[in-house]
């Protein structure tokens, strides 16, 4: 990915900063929520804990940070116009003992060879530390992970996705990878070029919840809204407790606590039914939450190269 390509995404999300129109409406039709899969997804998640014999560990990633300077597009209503904020962008690294999951695939590392960032309107991008150093300390190579997937589409989360083109399955929901490939890069709302190289790949599409490695340990929810397929995450960890990733259901504590839809959302009826869905499930599983794009959320997590158990 070049430089030139991310002004091209740093441009579409000043955008979004301005208040772009839904593309639901831009395309004629309006999506609403799909609550009967919330409640039955919900009503299929096994509510006892994973035995400890998963071996299951949580790495939070570094993959970016995005420092915005007026935050007008996130809520529709413009409660936080002329707010400014550093969001951090976590990837998520889940080790169980049938294999490992890559969740999100954060700002492309080749921004790393700008120390200082990329600055596109409100938006400077950067990139301190890359994903690949961070596998490789692990000793992980890309190519032997099993699974790979990411919250959605847009282009803060599918920076390095071709990394994991060759090897990992990835799992998508089939709304998403439609819109992926087709009216995403159509409408400038995704960067086709940082995930290209899965198109030719045969995903597991999902349209219901999904339990990753099929013992309840890890569970990719479906939260459509943000975009078409978006996707959250649930982790029963036997030690540390159940953790729900948000993607980007929510982007910052006051998002969540007074549910602010940002104006580019594919659909504000699903996000706001997604985002009941998400709080019946942490209420359930008493479940701490990690805002992904939150400092203190990610930061009450251990930090890499520890990890939560």
């Amino acid at each position: 990915m070049t430089f030139k390509t991310l002004l091209v995404s740093g441009a579409v999300l000043t955008l979004m900063a301005c208040g772009a129109q839904n593309p639901a409406e831009d395309q004629g039709s309006k999506q609403v929520p799909d609550t009967a899969t919330t409640t039955e997804d919900t009503a299929k998640l096994d509510a006892t804990n994973p035995a400890t014999e998963t071996g299951l560990k949580l790495y939070a990633l570094s993959c970016g940070e995005i420092d915005i300077s007026d935050l007008g597009g996130f809520s529709t209503g413009g409660e936080f116009a002329g707010q400014a904020r550093v969001f951090v962008d976590s990837c998520y690294l889940i080790r169980h003992k049938n294999g490992d999951l890559m969740w999100d695939a954060g700002l492309p590392d080749e921004l790393a060879q700008s120390p200082e960032g990329v600055q596109n309107g409100v938006f400077r991008v950067s990139v301190p530390v890359t994903l690949a150093s961070q596998l490789e300390q692990l000793g992980v190579d890309p190519a032997n992970i099993s699974y790979f997937a990411m919250s959605h589409s847009h282009f803060d989360h599918t920076g390095n996705a071709n990394l994991f083109a060759n090897g990992p399955k990835w799992i998508v929901d089939a709304s998403e990878r439609e819109w992926m490939f087709n009216a995403g890069p159509e409408t400038g709302l995704t960067q086709l070029n940082t995930y290209d190289k899965l198109q030719d790949q045969e995903p597991l599409l999902i349209d219901q919840d999904h339990d990753v490695f099929g013992d309840g340990s890890v569970t990719i929810v479906r939260t459509p809204g943000h975009t078409p397929g978006h996707l959250a995450l649930l982790v029963k960890l036997p030690n540390a407790g159940n953790l729900l990733l948000t993607g980007d259901l929510y982007h910052m504590p006051e998002s969540r606590e007074f549910k602010r839809v940002p104006a580019f959302n594919t659909s504000p009826e699903q996000t706001l039914a997604s985002m009941d869905k998400f709080e019946a499930l942490a209420e359930q599983y008493n479940a701490k939450v990690i805002i992904q794009h939150s400092r203190e959320d990610v930061q009450s997590l251990p930090a890499f190269p520890a990890f939560a158990d």
